[in-house]
């Protein structure tokens, strides 16, 4: 949740109400002028909501978000939700809400209010248990919208929060708090400058030079003409970023001979010192309305200026993406997912860059082909469709980029249960793509055999493809992946000594280069192998260890597969309700992500043995009731079971 002041003052009567509208009305949208305090307000009232709705509370902050289409892809990220149908991603959201009492906020709806309109029509046409809280300067105008004004701070509130920020009581006879209109964020930019200027002074300077600005407005305008010229420039060119930003990136984007690259720390320091820039943890930040502000100054100086600083920027994350890539296949994935994901409404922003702009139609197929672990890996594939597609459609030119963004594409396509865009997609990239992009899709093509159930077409693709890599003297994530899809489909095929063997190897293999995330594919198989052999022990060991390793990613179809192999494992160790409750659970997700199992036969063979076998030891009633409770409790609870074992399935049924 986006703060617009650092910490929380007064408002105790807005929160409570604000809570009792959420009991009488569906949808709450605060609304109010920038810098009011509607996204603290919003935040201090899902916090205290929490008990409430048992079926969660999820905080999307649309500030990173700069396309309508991308709305539901912000939304299904803050609720985790691993986005791999085909299906539009607002239908994903409904579904996967439908049964729950939940709160959705909406934090920052003001660029996206007809979007934000129509999700939160079908969101809660589709959840009757839903809420949905909204903060935006202006209302989405929809049915059964409650709009709760809020207001500026009273005199009293205004004067503690000054005395709070300038870190002593502050006399206000001048009336600074009024000339502020009583706005938290403009209280707090003025009284940063209280250690430079007596109160008096500070008044008489936003009436002498602002006095048909309103408070806010002016207070930043004051904050901007007290800036040297070099913290004005770099405010400006600040404003390039979405969301937070770092040192490193700041020195690369925004030095040149005018901002010298040893002088960013201490022109970001004095910004920070002024509450221009905001410091969080390791990173930086621009609050939005301050940032509009700088976008303003930005575009003044030129648009030769604002598109260098934008090409610039996503240059720099353009090279980011890059070194993700390169060191993925390493001991630092889960460092580099979690870099990915922070800096995730920057990419957004270089991608939306380069497909708005002529000339950057390569770097576009680029960048969004080279986040394909991100995209795969990390539950994005939805939003990954989203920017392959559209730079594809830029660009229709042979070119390196376009091989590899054909089968990026055609990947996140299968995983999507898109077949037929898949199989168009990696014909056109083996028919017009290098050689390692032409073994890409040879491998995608034995992947999607499998989940088709076509296992003589499978086996021979994904060997020609290995062959192929270590032709190349290939090493990397993929070519590991294809091993272990090979293993897969010899033990659909019964030949699990084979299986095994590339199953040692290729763990060999994670464990000698740090390779965690196809590591938990590799334990998926071995546990498959070790239930096939009778080693229940065994397969439960692995399928658990393969579900630590799938949670780090946030990859939900590997989770969700441990689930569904637990579930076989404890139906086979005497523990039918366990393994029915494990089944609720997991349908739940697959309803939300699309084709429970891909739909394929091999894969399904365990869900459907682990419920003819729950079934008949529970009989078909008690079964039903348990998998019932399953679907009530969630994947979060049904993890929680698979690490505390047995005693949470038997226990008193949770409401």
């Amino acid at each position: 949740m986006r703060a617009e002041v650092s910490s929380f003052i007064g408002r105790e009567p807005e929160i409570t109400e604000i809570a009792r509208l959420l009991e009488v009305s569906r949808l709450v949208t605060l609304t109010g002028m920038g810098g009011v305090g509607k996204s603290r307000l919003a935040g201090r009232v899902a916090d205290v909501a929490q008990a409430g709705f048992p079926g969660g509370v999820f905080v999307a902050d649309l500030a990173k978000v700069g396309e309508p289409d991308l709305l539901s892809h912000a939304v299904a990220d803050a609720m985790r939700l691993t986005d791999r149908t085909a299906r539009p991603a607002d239908e994903v959201l409904a579904a996967h809400l439908a049964d729950r009492r939940a709160l959705l906020v909406l934090d920052g709806a003001d660029r996206l209010v007809d979007a934000c309109a129509k999700l939160a029509e079908l969101l809660l046409r589709g959840a009757p248990e839903l809420r949905v809280l909204v903060t935006s300067r202006q209302p989405l105008d929809v049915a059964g919208e409650h709009l709760f004004a809020v207001a500026p701070m009273n005199r009293a509130e205004a004067l503690e929060l000054l005395a709070d920020r300038a870190g002593r009581v502050v006399a206000d006879d001048a009336g600074l708090c009024d000339r502020l209109d009583g706005i938290p964020l403009a209280i707090e930019l003025a009284a940063v400058r209280l250690a430079e200027f007596p109160v008096e002074e500070l008044v008489r300077r936003l009436d002498d030079r602002f006095r048909l600005l309103d408070g806010l407005r002016a207070a930043i305008g004051l904050s901007h003409e007290l800036c040297s010229p070099a913290e004005r420039l770099l405010w400006a060119r600040l404003s390039v970023f979405a969301g937070s930003f770092g040192l490193a990136a700041a020195e690369e984007v925004c030095a040149d001979r005018t901002l010298p690259a040893h002088a960013l720390l201490g022109l970001i320091s004095g910004l920070v010192d002024r509450s221009i820039v905001v410091r969080a943890g390791g990173q930086y930040r621009l609050l939005d309305t301050v940032r509009d502000y700088g976008e303003e100054w930005l575009h003044r100086l030129g648009p030769d200026e604002s598109d260098r600083l934008r090409r610039k920027h996503k240059n720099h994350y353009l090279r980011l993406a890059r070194r993700g890539e390169s060191q993925w296949f390493g001991p630092g994935q889960q460092k580099i997912y979690t870099r990915t994901h922070a800096e995730h409404g920057n990419f957004r922003a270089a991608l939306e860059f380069c497909v708005s702009t002529p000339g950057e139609e390569r770097d576009g197929l680029d960048l969004a082909a080279t986040l394909w672990f991100y995209w795969v890996c990390c539950g994005h594939l939805g939003e990954g469709r989203h920017w392959l597609e559209q730079v594809l459609d830029s660009d229709p030119s042979p070119t390196p980029e376009r091989a590899k963004a054909l089968w990026v594409a055609g990947y996140v396509a299968i995983m999507m249960g898109d077949t037929a865009r898949a199989t168009a997609l990696l014909a056109e990239c083996r028919e017009r793509g290098d050689d390692r992009s032409r073994a890409r899709a040879v491998q995608r093509l034995g992947a999607l055999a499998m989940l088709a159930d076509e296992l003589d077409r499978a086996i021979p693709l994904l060997l020609h493809a290995l062959a192929e890599y270590e032709d190349m003297g290939l090493l990397d994530t993929h070519v590991l992946m294809g091993k272990i899809e090979l293993a897969m489909a010899q033990a659909f095929t019964g030949r699990l000594e084979p299986a095994g063997v590339i199953c040692r190897d290729v763990r060999r293999l994670c464990e000698d280069h740090g390779e965690r995330w196809v590591l938990a594919y590799v334990c998926y198989v071995e546990a498959y192998l070790a239930w096939g052999s009778g080693d229940h022990a065994g397969a439960e060991r692995l399928a658990r260890e393969s579900l630590t390793y799938s949670r780090v990613f946030n990859d939900l179809i590997g989770t969700v597969l441990d689930v569904e192999l637990l579930a076989l494992v404890l139906v086979g160790t005497g523990d039918a309700a366990g393994g029915a409750l494990l089944q609720g659970a997991a349908a739940v997700v697959w309803e939300s992500v699309g084709s429970p199992l891909y739909g394929s036969r091999h894969f399904t063979a365990a869900h459907e043995e682990c419920a003819r076998r729950a079934a008949l030891e529970l009989g078909e009633e008690a079964y039903q009731t348990a998998l019932a409770r399953g679907r009530r409790m969630g994947l979060d609870r049904a993890l929680e079971i698979s690490a505390r074992g047995r005693e949470l399935s038997t226990a008193a049924p949770q409401t």
